[in-house]
C-alpha cells in the first residue's frame, strides 16, 4: 500500500532511491556508509595501539574481551534488521506513518537488550573470560574492559537504533558526520584515561573501556536529537505512542536470525580463541591482532552491503525486484575488487602494519603475520560474502544467512580448526586454514541461492 512521497527533509535523503542510475544510488549511500564504518571500526584499533603500549596481557585481555563485546554489538545490530528491513519497504513503498511506527517499537527492543547486558556485565564478565581458559593475567585485564563496555551498552544501542532508521530511510550522510564527531572525541579521551594525562586518572585498560562509553554516549545524544528533530528525511516522533506487538514480532522475527547469524559468527571466533589460547599468550595476542586487521578489510564490504540492502529493501517496496537484484550483484563485484587490492597490499607491508600495533613485540610479529599471509586467501572471496550476506539482510531474508553460517563455519571451519591444530603438523596455523575453508563454502551457498531469487518475494 502506498502512501503519501516522503518529504526530503536532509541533503541525500531528497533523492529517490527507487529511480535513476543504479550505479549512481549505491555509491551515494555508500561512501558515507564506508566512511562511518571506518570510524567504526577505528574504536578498537585506537583501543589496541595505546593499550599495546601496556604489554602483551593487556593486548590479549582487551582482544578477547573486544570479541566478546563485538559478539553483544553485533547481536544488536541482528536484532535492528527487521527494523531496517520494514523500514526501507515503507519508505520504498511512500508509507511514511508505518515507518514511523516501526522506529518507535525500535526503542522498545533497544532499551530491553541494553539492560540485559548491563546485568551480564555486572555480573558475569570475569566467568566468561574464566570459562575460555585464558591466564589470570588476562582475565585481570580483560573482565575490567568487558565490564564498562558491557554496562555503558545503552549508549551503543542509541546509536545502533538511530543509524538503523536513517539508513533504512535512505539517510547515511548524517550518521557519518555524528560518528565522526565521536570518534574523534574517542581518540583524543582513550590515552588520557589509559596514562592518566594531566587532570584525568590512570586507569589502564579501563580507560580505554570508559572512553568508548563516553563518547558513545555524546554520539547517541546527538543522533537522537538529529532524528526526532526533524533534520532527516523521515522524522522520528512519539505522538500517539503505544506499544505494538505485531511490529515487535515481526522486528523480532526477522531479527533473531540475523542475530543467531552474529552469534554465531563472532561465538565461533571466541571458540577459535579457545582453540588457540593452549599455544599461549603470544599467540593470543596475535590472534587479536590479526582479528582487527579482518575488521579492516571486511568493513568497506559490509558497507556497501548495507547499502545494497537497503536499496534493495525500498526498490522491493516499490516494485522493483530487477533493481534490487542489480544492485546486490554490483555491491559483490566491486567488494571483492577491495579485497583483492587489499590482499596485495597486505602480502607487500604486513610486518610493518603489525609492528605498529604491537610496539614491535617480535613474537606476536612473526604470528600474526603468517596467520595474515595464509587467511588472505579467504580475502578474495571474503568481500562477496559479506556484501551478498548484507544485501540479503537488508531486504529481511535473514534465515538463508543464519543457515550459511551455521553450516559453514560451524560445520565446517570449527569442525577443521579442532582437527588441524590438535592432530596435524600444522598446530595454530591450521586454524587459519579452516577458516579460510568456511570462507570458501559460504561463497559458494551465497552465489547460487542469490542467482535463484527466491530473496526477491521475501514477505516481511
Amino acid at each position: 500500500m502506498r502512501g503519501t512521497s516522503l518529504p526530503g527533509r536532509g541533503t541525500s535523503s531528497r533523492r529517490d532511491w527507487t529511480k535513476g542510475s543504479i550505479p549512481g544510488n549505491l555509491w551515494a549511500l555508500y561512501w558515507p556508509m564506508l566512511i562511518t564504518n571506518a570510524l567504526t571500526t577505528l574504536g578498537p584499533f585506537v583501543d589496541l595501539y595505546w593499550v599495546g603500549k601496556l604489554g602483551a596481557a593487556s593486548i590479549a585481555g582487551v582482544g578477547v574481551s573486544g570479541i566478546a563485546v563485538m559478539v553483544v554489538n553485533s547481536l544488536m545490530t541482528g536484532l535492528f534488521q527487521g527494523t531496517s528491513a520494514m523500514c526501507s519497504r515503507a519508505v520504498g513503498a511512500g508509507d511514511e506513518k508505518t515507518a514511523n511506527r516501526v522506529a518507535q517499537q525500535a526503542f522498545v527492543v533497544g532499551i530491553a537488550y541494553s539492560i540485559v547486558l548491563a546485568i551480564i556485565g555486572i555480573f558475569l564478565a570475569e566467568k566468561i573470560l574464566t570459562v575460555l581458559g585464558v591466564d589470570r593475567d588476562v582475565v585481570e585485564q580483560g573482565a575490567a574492559y568487558m565490564r564498562i563496555q558491557f554496562v555503558g551498552m545503552v549508549t551503543m544501542g542509541s546509536i545502533t537504533v538511530a543509524q538503523s532508521i536513517m539508513y533504512a530511510s535512505g539517510e547515511s550522510r548524517i550518521p557519518m558526520k555524528v560518528n565522526l564527531g565521536y570518534r574523534l572525541f574517542h581518540m583524543i579521551l582513550c590515552p588520557l584515561l589509559i596514562f592518566g594525562v594531566g587532570i584525568f586518572p590512570t586507569l589502564g585498560v579501563r580507560g580505554a573501556a570508559l572512553s568508548n562509553v563516553i563518547a558513545q554516549a555524546f554520539g547517541g545524544g546527538v543522533a537522537l536529537w538529529v532524528l526526532f528533530s526533524g533534520r532527516t528525511r523521515l522524522q522520528v516522533t512519539l505522538k500517539n505512542f503505544r506499544f505494538d506487538r505485531n511490529i515487535i514480532w515481526r522486528t523480532v522475527r526477522i531479527g533473531i536470525p540475523a542475530s543467531i547469524t552474529q552469534i554465531e559468527r563472532n561465538f565461533s571466533d571466541l571458540v577459535l580463541v579457545r582453540f588457540i589460547i593452549p599455544f599461549g599468550t603470544f599467540a593470543v595476542a596475535a590472534h587479536s591482532v590479526a582479528q582487527r586487521i579482518d575488521q579492516l578489510v571486511q568493513m568497506p564490504c559490509a558497507g556497501i552491503g548495507t547499502a545494497a540492502g537497503i536499496l534493495a529493501g525500498q526498490n522491493l517496496g516499490a516494485g522493483k525486484p530487477e533493481r534490487a537484484a542489480t544492485g546486490g550483484w554490483l555491491a559483490a563485484g566491486l567488494a571483492t575488487i577491495w579485497t583483492v587490492a587489499a590482499s596485495l597490499l597486505i602480502w607487500l607491508g604486513v610486518e610493518q602494519l603489525i609492528t605498529f600495533y604491537t610496539n614491535g613485540n617480535t613474537n606476536v610479529v612473526e604470528l600474526a603475520s603468517a596467520f595474515l599471509k595464509i587467511q588472505i586467501l579467504g580475502y578474495v572471496l571474503w568481500g562477496g560474502v559479506i556484501a551478498l550476506s548484507m544485501c540479503l539482510n537488508g531486504v529481511g531474508d535473514t534465515r538463508i544467512t543464519m543457515l550459511t553460517n551455521l553450516t559453514a563455519m560451524w560445520g565446517v571451519a570449527i569442525t577443521l580448526a579442532f582437527v588441524l591444530s590438535k592432530y596435524t603438523s600444522l598446530g595454530i596455523y591450521g586454524i587459519r586454514w579452516a577458516i579460510v575453508t568456511g570462507i570458501v563454502v559460504r561463497a559458494f551457498i551465497y552465489v547460487v541461492y542469490f542467482k535463484t531469487g527466491r530473496w526477491q518475494h521475501k514477505k516481511v
